[in-house]
């Protein structure tokens, strides 16, 4: 006997088919979400380093905060073209316009 799915009766779905497929794009979107946030909290790294560079008391280790600030910036930059995110990219943008206006 066959339930409402169409399967047999004591038979268990295995995921495949079109019932997982179903879930895809919410799948994406949980995925998108947390890189955005990933990225987020790569940008307020940069952030403090930026900060660090410009505090008295951290000029002893100002080539190691270079260092550090500049290979954050690079994995951003990847992160970025590796999951295609531009919208992070535009708000960082404004942001630094506004913080120098």
């Amino acid at each position: 006997m066959k339930d409402l799915e169409g399967h047999m009766k004591g038979e268990k779905h295995r995921g495949g088919g079109h019932k997982g497929r179903r879930h895809h794009h919410g799948a994406q979107t949980f995925r998108r979400g947390r890189a955005l946030e990933f990225l987020e909290r790569l940008n307020v790294k940069r952030i403090t380093l930026t900060q660090q560079l410009e505090a008295p008391e951290f000029q002893e280790i100002k080539q190691v905060i270079l260092g550090e600030l500049k290979a954050i910036e690079l994995i951003i930059d990847e992160f970025t073209k590796h999951f295609d995110i531009h919208e992070v990219e535009d708000m960082n943008t404004k942001e630094n316009q506004s913080e120098n206006e």
